[in-house]
């Protein structure tokens, strides 16, 4: 059994013993000895926060961050960073794999806190009660209009609707009891409130203006994946203005298209006018969904070219206008190819946008998005190309998303940083090697990324897993 009281990165490839220090210094002014649970040694800790660049040992008791230090700290156990950044663990606001088999994939891609606020749950205290006793990662969930619906108006899709609860119109009594699951799972704790208006065409402003308006009284975030080109988002935060509620639209390159421009500029223009309206992107130039989905109603009036940029994902297969519609008989999901590069790169480089993943993965399948988001950036976007810088692309990942939650989730404001009292939540890589490593038809870890910290204790170390499951609920009070 290889001891793991002391941590090394994967150039040493083993790990060693450290021999005690007779003395440390525990933060600045601090001369006092302290020994600490945890020590990461010599990195380059990066800060969006605060904007701290510079070599530091941090000192880590419990699941708190109780010292940077510009001398050597020492530990019980001690990560050589040396070489390594060390940056707040990454938050990804748009995680749909709930399962251990997609946060394995996502802690090694840096994740410390993945959340489901786009779609979300109907049944908010039992997707925690699932999950009670430790995670990889800490986790928390939106409670979902989409899923609510489907309920109520008897929808018979699975994870998105296939019929009534995407196109029919709800009825009075429909709407009262919407409202009142909804109000439910946000008293419930429910991260925020999710919205997916593009797959539910039926539901209109009278049906919305309610529910954004419960989101706003109890602080919570509207999480929206909206339906309609720019026109569509000119409602969306004309809903959330009369509403007086904070909104988040979900993967802007997805929504955006090829009106991208035109969608963040609206997104700018709404924020200087003081609204509060945030958005993100994945890095990648596909998307995928359901493919029986209200998105593709109007598929048998495509040309037959379009039909080619649609990928079956169990196969790979590109499909045909009668493999389209075997499949969405069928019901299942398709990887949608279509934007560009150019797309991808301004979406993710643009200063108004987070990046979350949109992950999803079943048995070893799902779109590369859901193991290799953050690496992908890190790897292409910063370092091959220049495009981003590294501090900006770490805020997209860490502060940015933590202050998107502070309103509902006080604990966020522990999140998303180094600095002492801080969660002690941490992303180590190499930034000459991380990159992902998943394609569209294999789903690999990222590379690159040799320790993930959370709580106070490593999930990833010497790239590998460690079993450990510290993470806990992100809730709010």
């Amino acid at each position: 059994m290889r001891d793991t009281r002391t941590l090394a990165p994967p150039l040493v490839a083993l790990l060693t013993l450290l021999i005690p220090a007779s003395c440390a210094h525990a933060g600045r002014g601090d001369a006092s000895v302290r020994i600490f649970d945890l020590v990461i040694r010599g990195g380059r800790v990066m800060d969006p926060a605060s904007g701290l660049d510079a070599v530091r040992d941090v000192g880590i008791r419990g699941a708190t961050i109780a010292a940077l230090s510009e001398t050597p700290l020492e530990g019980e156990r001690v990560i050589a960073a040396e070489g390594l950044v060390v940056a707040p663990g990454f938050i990804d606001l748009h995680q749909h794999g709930r399962s251990d088999e997609a946060y394995r994939f996502a802690v090694r891609d840096g994740v410390t806190s993945a959340l489901e606020l786009e779609v979300g749950v109907a049944d908010v205290e039992t997707f925690y009660a699932e999950r009670e006793g430790g995670q990889r990662l800490h986790y928390g969930v939106s409670v979902g209009h989409i899923p609510i619906r489907m309920e109520v108006l008897d929808d018979p899709g699975e994870s998105l609707p296939a019929g009534v609860g995407g196109s029919a119109t709800a009825d009075t009594a429909q709407r009262a009891e919407i409202e009142r699951r909804l109000r439910a799972g946000l008293e419930a704790g429910a991260v925020g409130a999710g919205f997916g208006t593009a797959y539910t065409p039926g539901a209109d402003w009278g049906e919305l203006l309610p529910l954004f308006r419960l989101a706003a009284e109890s602080g919570a975030t509207a999480f929206v994946h909206m339906r309609g080109g720019v026109v569509g988002l000119d409602s969306t935060v004309a809903i959330a203005r009369e509403a007086d509620a904070s909104l988040h639209i979900v993967h802007v390159n997805s929504s955006g298209g090829d009106e991208l421009a035109a969608f963040l500029a609206a997104i700018g223009a709404a924020r200087e006018a003081g609204q509060d309206v945030t958005t993100e992107a994945y890095p990648y130039g596909a998307s995928m969904t359901a493919i029986e989905s209200a998105l593709f109603d109007d598929w048998e009036t495509w040309p037959d070219e379009r039909f080619h940029d649609f990928q079956w994902l169990e196969t790979g297969e590109r499909l045909d206008r009668d493999g389209f519609a075997r499949y969405r008989e069928r019901g299942g999901y398709v990887v949608v190819h279509g934007r560009s590069e150019a797309q991808t790169r301004a979406a993710v480089t643009s200063p108004l946008t987070m990046i979350a993943s949109d992950g999803f993965i079943t048995d070893g399948v799902g779109h590369p998005r859901s193991a290799g988001t953050f690496a992908r950036v890190l790897g292409r976007y910063v370092r091959e190309e220049g495009a981003l810088g590294l501090m900006e692309a770490l805020a997209k990942f860490t502060i940015r998303p933590a202050r998107r939650l502070e309103t509902r989730i006080p604990a966020m404001a522990r999140k998303g940083r180094i600095a002492v009292g801080a969660d002690a939540d941490i992303t180590i890589f190499d930034p000459d090697l991380v990159l992902d490593r998943a394609t569209y038809g294999d789903l690999q870890p990222s590379r690159g990324i040799p320790f993930v910290i959370v709580n106070g204790v490593p999930v990833v170390a010497d790239g590998e897993l460690t079993g450990a499951k510290p993470g806990g609920a992100i809730r709010a009070p």
